[in-house]
C-alpha cells in the first residue's frame, strides 16, 4: 500500500458486523472459522478509524453494543429496529410497548456509557413489504421517532422508495430531534436528496448508492459537508458492473479475495463486502465530484 493511501483517514458509518457473516456462518452453516478480528485488522490497515455498527432490532442493538464494548474508541453502535424488522413490535412478549420500552432503556444507557452514538436504523422500505406490511413500518416508524425524542441521539435512518411517508413522519418530529443525523445507504432521487439535505440530515453514500447513472448524478450534487461514506457490508459491495466502476481507475486494489469454499485466513471472503474496501467508496465519490480522495476523507 503507497504511503499516500495509508495516510487517508475513513470512518465507516454504517457496517452490519453483528452479521453471522462475519463469524464465517453463511445461512445458519459454518463454513470457515470466525475471522471477525481479521475483517476488524484489514480495515484498521486500510486507513478506517472508527466503525459505526448497525443495531436493526434489540437484539441486533445488543450485540452492537457489545461489539462497541470489545473496541473501545475504535466500534460505536446504533440502537433501532430497522423496518424490514418492524414486525417484531407485535410478536415481541408483553407486546409493542415492552419492546419500545427495552430500546429506550438501552439506548440511553449505551449513550450514557459512550457505546451508542445513534439512534436507528428506523425508518421505511416499501420495496420490501413483503417483510413487514407498510401499515407495520408506518407505526413503529413513528413509535421509534417518540423514543428519538426522549433518547436524543443523532438519528440512523432507511428511506427506500417511501419518501414521502417518510419526509412527513420525520417532518412531525423535527423541531425536537436537534441533532438530526443522517438517511444512510442513500438510493433516493436528486429532489429526495436535496429535500433531507434541507431538512439538515446528512447522507450516507456506499456501493449501492452508486450503482446506475441516476444514482451518481446524486452524488455529484449532495454537498460534500453533507456526505458520509460507508460500506454497509457484507451488504452493497462495489461490482465490475455497477456505474461507480468507470470511476475507480486510480483507487488502490483491495486486499485479496478468495471464495468461502477456499477460505484462507487474512484474506476478504468474494461476495462479503467489508469495512476494508471503503477506499473505493472514498475514490469513486473523489472523481465523480471532481475533487480529491483527500478533501472527500477531510470532509
Amino acid at each position: 500500500m503507497t504511503s499516500e493511501a495509508s495516510q487517508l483517514r475513513y470512518i465507516d458509518i454504517g457496517i452490519n458486523f453483528t452479521d453471522p457473516i462475519f463469524r464465517g456462518e453463511y445461512h445458519g452453516t459454518q463454513r470457515h472459522e470466525n475471522d471477525f478480528e481479521d475483517v476488524i485488522q484489514r480495515a484498521v490497515d486500510a486507513g478506517c478509524k472508527k466503525f459505526m455498527v448497525t443495531g436493526s432490532d434489540l437484539d441486533e442493538s445488543k450485540h452492537a453494543i457489545e461489539i462497541a464494548k470489545a473496541h473501545p474508541g475504535l466500534c460505536y453502535a446504533t440502537v433501532g429496529v430497522h423496518p424490514c424488522s418492524a414486525k417484531l413490535f407485535d410478536t415481541h412478549p408483553g407486546g409493542p410497548s415492552a419492546l419500545l420500552s427495552a430500546l429506550k432503556s438501552l439506548a440511553l444507557e449505551a449513550k450514557e456509557a459512550g457505546h451508542a452514538v445513534a439512534f436507528g436504523e428506523i425508518g421505511l422500505d416499501y420495496d420490501r413489504l413483503f417483510l413487514t406490511p407498510k401499515d407495520q413500518q408506518l407505526n413503529y416508524f413513528e413509535a421509534q421517532l417518540q423514543i428519538a425524542v426522549e433518547v436524543q441521539l443523532p438519528l440512523f435512518l432507511h428511506s427506500r422508495a417511501a419518501s414521502e411517508d417518510f419526509e412527513r413522519l420525520l417532518g412531525e418530529k423535527l423541531s425536537q430531534l436537534p441533532k438530526r443525523g443522517l438517511v444512510h445507504s442513500f438510493t433516493g432521487t436528486v429532489e429526495e436528496m436535496q429535500r433531507l439535505v434541507d431538512l439538515g440530515f446528512d447522507i450516507g453514500v456506499n456501493g449501492c448508492s452508486m450503482k446506475t447513472d441516476e444514482n451518481i448524478e446524486v452524488v455529484k450534487q449532495i454537498p460534500l459537508e453533507r456526505l458520509q461514506i460507508e460500506t454497509d457490508g457484507p451488504w452493497c459491495e462495489m461490482r465490475p458492473s455497477h456505474a461507480s466502476a468507470k470511476f475507480l481507475k486510480d483507487a488502490p486494489p483491495l486486499p485479496k479475495a478468495v471464495k468461502k469454499e477456499k477460505f484462507v485466513k487474512g484474506l476478504m471472503v468474494k461476495g462479503r463486502n467489508e469495512s476494508a474496501s471503503i477506499p473505493h467508496v472514498a475514490y469513486a465519490i473523489a472523481k465523480i465530484k471532481g475533487i480529491t480522495v483527500e478533501e472527500v476523507c477531510d470532509a
